[in-house]
């Protein structure tokens, strides 16, 4: 068995696409339309998914808004350049934000927290983030 994909509602497919690809760096892997079943999915990710997990954006045409909850935690992500993926993020004109800076967490790795335009909160974990903790 593993791991295939991460779904998450978003409620502007493009903007949400922009966010992955251009802030995030993942890329576009594919994008359906469902005209029967009213929704579209993009599948994004830094690989082929046949080789490793990716994210699938599902856009519900009916529906303008999704409530988060309160069990949702945040989707992981490890960056090459945490610091330049911050930067990123920062410059972009286009949706998202970074949420908090690079900082040491006490007793573990170097993180930061960012959130995507539908409010998804995406931790960034430096490129060493396993020996930091180990």
């Amino acid at each position: 068995m593993r791991l295939l994909h991460t779904m998450i509602r978003v409620t502007d497919m493009d903007r949400s696409i922009g966010f992955y690809t251009q802030s995030l760096g993942m890329d576009l892997i594919r994008k359906e339309d469902f005209p029967d079943g009213r929704f579209s999915l993009a599948f994004l990710g830094y690989g082929s998914e046949t080789e490793t997990a990716v994210i699938e954006l599902t856009h519900n045409w009916d529906t303008d808004s999704y409530t988060l909850g309160d069990a949702y935690g945040h989707v992981a992500i490890q960056c090459d350049d945490l610091s330049a993926t911050c930067d990123r993020i920062k410059a972009s004109a286009g949706p998202g934000e970074l949420v908090s800076e690079p900082h040491k967490m006490k007793g573990g790795p170097t993180l930061a927290f960012a959130r995507d335009p539908d409010g998804y909160m995406i931790e960034l974990l430096g490129p060493r983030c396993f020996e930091e903790i180990s």
